[in-house]
């Protein structure tokens, strides 16, 4: 009796913990949730771009003897082409960049001068550099950004025999100016990325000189609007994506 008491009382503890050891077993717990992934938009970029340009001029003729004369404003379009190169670096959702960015344009118009009958002039815009800074808000592979700074244009003017075609007397001229634009782009791999933009020059007023008839010195004021379709290539692991953090 007294050996069978406490193998009794051994059983019944025994009965008593299996459960609870079953019960303080660790259960595996499942995988976490993968983290979001977040596009980085940080690193030096090369691109092209290629679009539509339109410029504005107001072209006065300015004789020293009888003062100047409105020869009245026109517009021209064509084709613009190029590249851009550039460095961004993200802080969260903000993007900061540094861009230069050159195109070869085709932008010329010629018309019957109103004050000189039998000439006409002619505007050429063949190329168009923007040095900007830009500020961008990204949603992951979307940004949408600002850009102003400096913008420089090469310009042709001419006077030509309107029966004939013969350039009479031409000025060229480098102008600078300030330009401000709007762009959204799309990041569609890690390091590639596609976007559309909208420029706009401010070029100022700029005087020419003729050397074959300098009686046609002039004076033309010139706005320039930009729209460029842009896909742009980030280097190295800069363009790859990242794991957001909490």
């Amino acid at each position: 009796m007294k050996s069978f008491l406490p193998a009794t009382v051994g059983l019944v503890l025994i009965g008593i913990a299996a459960p609870a050891s079953a019960a303080d077993m660790a259960v595996k717990a499942p995988p976490p949730a993968p983290l979001p992934v977040i596009y980085n938009w940080s690193g030096f970029y090369i691109g092209g771009n290629g679009g539509w340009g339109q410029s504005s001029n107001c072209w006065d003729f300015v004789d020293p003897v009888f003062g100047t004369f409105a020869e009245g404003c026109r517009e021209r379009s064509g084709g613009l082409v190029g590249g851009q190169i550039g460095y961004r670096w993200q802080a969260n959702q903000w993007v900061f960049g540094l861009e230069a960015q050159g195109d070869w344009a085709d932008l010329s118009h010629t018309r019957e001068s109103l004050l000189f009958p039998g000439l006409s002039t002619r505007i050429k815009t063949d190329g168009i550099g923007l040095f900007t800074g830009q500020i961008g808000y990204a949603w992951n592979q979307a940004l949408l950004y600002v850009k102003g700074g400096a913008a420089v244009t090469s310009n042709r003017f001419s006077v030509l025999d309107t029966l004939t075609g013969i350039e009479l007397a031409s000025a060229s001229n480098t102008r600078w100016g300030g330009v401000v634009g709007v762009g959204f782009e799309y990041g569609f791999t890690p390091n590639w990325s596609v976007g559309v933009e909208y420029d706009h020059l401010f070029m100022g007023d700029t005087n020419n000189t003729f050397i074959v008839a300098p009686v046609f010195n002039n004076r033309v004021s010139q706005d320039v609007d930009m729209v460029t379709l842009r896909i742009n290539y980030r280097f190295g692991g800069f363009g790859a994506p990242v794991a957001a953090r909490y």
